[in-house]
């Protein structure tokens, strides 16, 4: 096995040991550890790599969410399909299971005694806030979390001589290398050369990024060159593997 294939064999192994890992958020008027002491001690802790932690997941139309209240269980509207089936003992008996809602085209999730509420736009923690205000006249301080059961709209694309082409859920920061160990690799007859097809470029980016295409030689990063081209993948991206 030549060194290149023995690599990205290792990042394949990596990949399967760690799946996509879901997500959730409290209050933040519930947490005792304030977000400027978090910030401070993870700054301490990782040095200058806390600022390139990727930002808090943004609820997108699709996601599956779970909602809850501490003492007061699942917060999921029961669906039709649950109030046809009343009638039935075991459908109607009370299950410590949650229940997941999706978030729909509307932008909004259907909760127990608030109805309908817009949750596309927010972090999980920010959404976990806004209901904790709305459900503060119902319950006494109310404790919510909010939990990405999966995510649906946060995804990247994978095409061309890969192994495994097609769309992925992105819940965790991921390399461009990573991505491609997550498709299991090139197949047999890829150049191993990459174009990254981004709609919006930050400002940090634009140097590498023309006319929002990023172009990576997988055999120069082996070789040590343009390591910085190895970018984390971010939601929306298209990546074409020639």
């Amino acid at each position: 096995m030549s060194f290149s294939k023995w690599v990205l064999a290792i990042l394949v192994f990596w990949s399967a040991l760690h799946p996509v890992i879901g997500q959730c958020a409290q209050s933040s008027a519930d947490v005792s550890a304030s977000k400027e002491l978090k910030d401070s001690a993870r700054k301490e802790i990782l040095g200058p790599r806390s600022d390139d932690m990727r930002e808090n997941y943004v609820i997108g139309i699709g996601d599956l969410l779970s909602v809850s209240i501490y003492g007061e269980g699942d917060m999921a509207a029961p669906s039709p399909a649950g109030n046809a089936a009343a009638g039935n003992p075991a459908a109607g008996a009370k299950s410590d299971a949650m229940s997941s809602i999706e978030v729909r085209v509307d932008g909004q999730i259907s909760l127990k005694h608030i109805g309908d509420v817009r949750a596309v736009g927010m972090t999980l923690t920010q959404l976990a806030d806004y209901l904790k205000k709305l459900y503060a006249p119902i319950f006494d301080n109310p404790t919510v979390t909010t939990v990405l059961v999966r995510s649906n709209s946060s995804r990247y694309v994978v095409m061309g001589k890969v192994v495994k082409s097609g769309a992925y859920p992105l819940t965790v920061q991921l390399s461009l290398v990573e991505a491609i160990a997550r498709c299991e690799g090139f197949n047999e007859w890829s150049s191993r050369k990459v174009t990254v097809i981004r709609k919006d470029v930050h400002a940090q980016d634009a140097e590498m990024f023309k006319n929002n295409t990023l172009d990576f030689d997988y055999d120069d990063f082996l070789k040590g060159k343009d390591l910085q081209k190895n970018i984390d993948v971010q939601s929306g991206d298209v990546i074409v593997v020639h």
